[in-house]
């Protein structure tokens, strides 16, 4: 499972268990509802800024990291 994956993953289980309903995560965040519903089906995958958003309404912190490579042995 990608990074991307678990992210919206865990975004979709905080939406389901949150505070907020979908509609007023809509009026926050300016994704349409249809957009919101079928990211919430699995069928849609938001792009970056709208995962952003998402993530600022339900007060989550997105943080990118360098990935440490294991470097070949010669």
């Amino acid at each position: 499972m990608s990074n991307m994956s678990k992210i919206c993953d865990k975004l979709r289980q905080t939406i389901e268990k949150g505070p907020k309903s979908r509609y007023r995560l809509s009026k926050e965040t300016g994704i349409e509802q249809s957009q919101l519903s079928r990211f919430m089906a699995g069928t849609r995958i938001l792009g970056i800024e709208s995962i952003e958003k998402l993530a600022k309404a339900l007060d989550f912190e997105l943080v990118m990291q360098n990935r440490a490579r294991k470097r070949k042995k010669v």
